[in-house]
């Protein structure tokens, strides 16, 4: 018995391992992700660089260009920006053949 060791079932390592073992384990594991994507660097929309990232809640900056600009708390493009844009892009398309 003194030889065996239990492993920990879907153990939360990363920026949520701060909690230690509280709050309970889906809870850290988005918490974990949330950050993950918030703190990566991402591609800047007018010089196309991977260099993005978030200044603060909902603001974004390119370390390239400087380009500063308002986007999702966690994410530079939420999924309903993408839906709009794929809209607008889609009337001005249309805008151009019926022109």
């Amino acid at each position: 018995m003194a030889g065996s060791k239990q492993t920990a079932k879907g153990k939360v390592t990363g920026s949520s391992g701060r909690f230690g073992c509280r709050y309970g384990r889906f809870t850290r594991k988005r918490v974990a992700d949330v950050e993950k994507v918030s703190r990566a660097y991402h591609r800047c929309p007018q010089c196309d660089m991977v260099s993005v990232h978030r200044h603060g809640t909902g603001i974004w900056e390119c370390r390239k260009c400087g380009y500063k600009f308002a986007g999702g708390a966690y994410q530079p493009m939420t999924p309903m920006l993408r839906i709009a844009m794929r809209t607008f892009d889609r009337t001005i398309e249309q805008d151009k053949k019926g022109a």
